[in-house]
């Protein structure tokens, strides 16, 4: 028996898939969450053998979840659910540790044999996904992304500074390298441009 906690803020999704889970593998569903806070919670609470999470939620993203969760539990099995996945944010999901990764038009059937896989302590991406990370053109580095990224969300320099444990001369630095690959003005240009080519 393979225990899951459910994680997605679209409860017409998530209803179906806690329904439908248990019928197409030997699969309990121990909970389920509607935001990357209840997901965190249920999941070090109830810890269960996957979890399958939502990339895109309101609040606190999948992502931020995950951060947050493998500070607990380094060692917890994640299958992350997504309509659109952008490179950047594959490359982010895997550098935190993220075995397995499946559209969320993915079939009930195919999602629990992706579940079953990653139980089994082995990966799983579907195809679609590996051809847009082999895509991906994107020429910041992972610190110039992390930058922007919190640039983004509209802190300043200093902000961004304490956020990422970084000197603001570094951050600054950062930022107009990144300025420069992308040939923007400012640091929010330089965000706006990494988001709309999907390297963020």
């Amino acid at each position: 028996m393979t225990t899951v906690v459910l994680a997605d803020d679209e409860a017409l999704l998530r209803k179906a898939l806690a329904a439908l889970l248990p019928l197409e593998g030997d699969i309990t569903v121990l909970a389920e969450a509607d935001g990357g806070e209840s997901a965190v919670e249920a999941t070090l609470r109830h810890q269960p053998d996957v979890l399958v999470i939502d990339l895109e939620m309101p609040n606190v993203d999948g992502l931020a979840a995950i951060t947050e969760i493998r500070r607990v539990r380094p060692g917890q099995v994640i299958l992350m659910l997504t309509r659109h996945a952008r490179p950047g944010v594959l490359r982010r999901a895997l550098k935190l540790g993220v075995q397995g990764f499946v559209s969320k038009s993915a079939e009930p059937a195919h999602i629990a044999s992706v579940i079953a896989t990653l139980r089994d302590g082995r990966r799983w991406i579907d195809p679609e996904v590996s051809a847009l990370a082999v895509m991906d053109d994107c020429p910041l580095s992972d610190r110039e992304l992390d930058v922007l990224r919190v640039t983004g969300e509209g802190y300043s320099v200093a902000e961004i500074a304490t956020r990422l444990h970084l000197a603001q001369g570094t951050v600054r630095n950062y930022l107009s390298s990144a300025m420069q690959k992308t040939q923007t003005q400012t640091r929010h240009e330089a965000a706006r441009y990494a988001r709309e080519h999907d390297w963020l």
